[in-house]
């Protein structure tokens, strides 16, 4: 195994896979159960890319998880990963605005977030998505929603987690003209598609 590069980050904002507590637009067409089910496809499909890219990252949690662990405690669905629990903030673009913030205030030089959301998402994408960041400032991944799986910046942006309209068809439009009112030079991986809604589960399972 090869040394871990310390000059790049991952951060992963994830749920604990708890019922009723995940993937509620694709819980009300398929239900909570089911849902759940998923959403543990989901985890162990983004984990496993993201083990296979050797990349350090950091699992940032929705809420407290429901069995109080230590901080050095590993999650079960992350047992090689340090987590952190995401900070109250009335937005999500705050919340990783927060994440982005801290993890750049340690040194690291380029830095990507991720959902769990995107079944298409593989060690490749993420291994290209650090290799852009070396000449360009955004990196962001479009999922075909109007949204976006992956967002990678050299240094932080607060405009680019401002005044957008958050799980809708034009955060990728709207961050997209951001990245270009402020002159900065942007790249895009490939559109991948995420899976919301019952839709877009038999969208996925249809291949």
């Amino acid at each position: 195994m090869t040394a871990l590069d310390t000059s790049i980050h991952l951060l992963i904002f994830a749920r604990e896979p708890v019922l009723g507590r995940v993937k509620t637009r694709l819980a009300a067409g398929i239900g909570a159960e089911a849902a759940l089910s998923v959403y543990r496809e989901l985890l162990a499909h983004t984990a496993q890319a993201v083990t296979e890219a050797q990349i350090p990252a950091t699992v940032w949690l929705a809420e407290e998880p429901t069995i109080p662990l230590a901080p050095n405690e590993a999650l079960p669905e992350w047992p090689d990963l340090p987590w952190r629990v995401q900070p109250t903030a009335d937005s999500l673009g705050a919340r990783m605005a927060h994440a982005f913030a801290e993890a750049f205030a340690t040194g690291v030089t380029r830095i990507a977030i991720i959902g769990t959301d995107c079944p298409g998402l593989t060690a490749a994408h993420l291994t290209q998505a650090f290799q852009l960041l070396t000449d360009h400032d955004v990196v962001l991944g479009p999922a075909d929603d109007g949204g976006y799986y992956l967002l990678g910046l050299r240094q932080p942006q607060p405009v680019l987690f401002a005044n957008k309209t958050w799980s809708t068809p034009t955060v990728l439009a709207d961050t997209l003209a951001d990245a270009q009112r402020l002159g900065l030079r942007t790249a895009l991986l490939p559109t991948l598609h995420d899976v919301d809604s019952a839709a877009d589960l038999a969208r996925w399972r249809a291949g």
